[in-house]
């Protein structure tokens, strides 16, 4: 393999190669070709993995807390200290522009570890006098050995989301990234056994989710999921892993309203919609898909958001002037223009894009698709109901506020909503009756990690961030002592 790489699995502190001596090939979207190979693994490599995690968790689960906070901090520097060369690694990965590798997704996973180190130290249980001589009070215990499993659009973003508060918390983690995207969870792998995290502590597992991923998710040493993908998937783990009473976290799929009332701030709002269209070329959980605007405004902002869509730049990623890169994979590619082809069939306009890009030199062949707009849709057709993931959004028009709540919550998902209003009573009145885990009033994706994080509907079970996080990853037990 000189002429590629190989990505291996991290378990006890080790590369190793898989068990079955099976690997899949690595594609960068941004050229259509194979740049790495990655291990395919099965249960025997989940076996050995947990294994690892299970010698490695007695001594983790009792060292104090200030030492794996301090532990969480040298990852967190030494990841900091990398920035540039796992951003192009990301870039390389995922297709999505340096520039954001560079500017949100690295410095939110050292973000990440940050958060949790301090979290943890802080992370108090409760305490209750029952009478003059009973006293009850909580213990919480990390739970063991934890699987993770995370997505391909926010690679390492979201990776080190699900495995910061597990450490933190004093578990051991079998985590698992996407085969599409593995690269940046091998050097972090390494990263962290380099920054004294013990070995067998962070194990990481490639492969395919019906063989790695649904072996990780009914291993009986696992004790509980944490997963981020798509609906379908989600609906797999609760299956497999609910009989046997797992916990689960599942963060899965969006459709995302944004609702533009006529008093919104134009200028403002017209550029965060089309950020929130659009970035990561649409390959966010929290994109908004969806984009409800009033009638008095309504022509306004068609002419105006498209003319804005049509200026964004879809290039190389690795030039400094791109605003979209490439999409994830040729199968993806494929799914997003199959439902352009949906939209124009149930009735749809194609106001802009939708079409195949092919950048010039390397990246001629790479899967790029410009951002589209559509209007005319029906609310309950497909395209208006079905995640697509990809750089497409779809326009509609409202009159009253009540209208645009019932169209806003009229799919089976509810993860993040946007409300575009100067209204305060409106703000708040809105807020409360959308049917999602998150509303963002008057601006999109500003996050605070002390924040639960999640869905309702088929968006999501359970919530992960700040004591959220730290509660699902460890065991609450109580204790009630009677006073001699």
């Amino acid at each position: 393999m000189s002429e590629r790489t190989r990505l291996l699995n991290f378990i006890g502190g080790e590369f190793v190669p898989p068990k079955s001596a099976s690997y899949l090939p690595v594609y960068e979207p941004a050229t259509g070709e194979v740049f790495a190979e990655v291990v395919a693994s099965n249960r025997a490599d989940v076996d050995a993995a947990c294994e690892a995690a299970e010698r490695a968790w007695p001594a983790w689960r009792n060292t104090p807390t200030e030492k794996r906070a301090a532990i969480l901090n040298a990852i967190a520097d030494k990841l900091e200290s990398e920035l540039e060369r796992f951003a192009q690694a990301e870039s390389k990965d995922t297709g999505k522009p340096l520039s954001l590798a560079r500017s949100v997704d690295i410095p939110r996973a050292v973000s990440n570890f940050r958060f949790f180190a301090s979290a943890i130290q802080h992370f108090a249980s409760e305490c209750h006098p029952t009478s003059a001589d009973v006293l009850n009070y909580t213990l919480r215990a990390p739970l063991g050995v934890v699987g993770c499993l995370s997505p391909w659009n926010l690679p390492l973003y979201l990776f080190t989301w699900k495995i910061a508060p597990a450490l933190a918390a004093g578990n051991c983690v079998v985590g698992k990234p996407s085969e599409l995207t593995p690269a940046t969870a091998t050097m972090f792998a390494e990263l962290c056994s380099g920054a004294g995290l013990p070995p067998g502590v962070l194990n990481v597992i490639h492969g395919t989710g019906s063989d790695a991923g649904e072996a990780i998710c009914t291993h009986p040493t696992i004790k509980a999921i944490s997963f981020t993908g798509g609906t379908k998937t989600g609906a797999r783990i609760a299956r497999v892993a609910a009989p046997l009473f797992k916990k689960l976290s599942l963060e899965m799929g969006g459709k995302n309203p944004v609702l533009v009332f006529d008093d919104a701030d134009f200028d403002s709002m017209l550029g965060t919609t089309l950020r929130s269209a659009f970035s990561n070329q649409g390959e966010i959980c929290l994109c908004g898909s969806r984009i409800f605007v009033q009638d008095g405004i309504y022509d306004r902002f068609k002419s105006e958001f498209v003319a804005r869509a049509k200026k964004l730049v879809v290039g190389d990623p690795l030039e400094p002037t791109t605003d979209q890169g490439a999409l994830i994979s040729q199968q993806h590619h494929e799914k997003v223009r199959g439902y352009l082809n949906l939209a124009r069939k149930e009735g749809g306009k194609l106001l802009c894009g939708g079409e195949v890009v092919s950048p010039p030199r390397r990246c001629s062949k790479g899967w790029f698709l410009s951002p589209a707009v559509i209007e005319g849709l029906a609310p309950d057709c497909r395209t208006s109901q079905e995640e697509i993931f990809g750089p497409v959004v779809t326009i509609y028009r409202f009159k009253t506020e009540e209208e645009a709540v019932r169209l806003a919550n009229g799919t089976p998902y509810g993860l993040a909503s946007v409300v575009w209003t100067r209204s305060l009573d409106r703000a708040h009145r809105v807020s409360a009756n959308l049917q999602a885990g998150i509303v963002w009033v008057n601006c999109w994706m500003v996050r605070d990690l002390r924040t639960p994080f999640g869905g309702v509907k088929q968006s999501g079970v359970g919530r992960e961030g700040g004591w959220e996080a730290l509660r699902f990853f460890t065991e609450p037990k109580n204790v009630c002592l009677k006073l001699s």
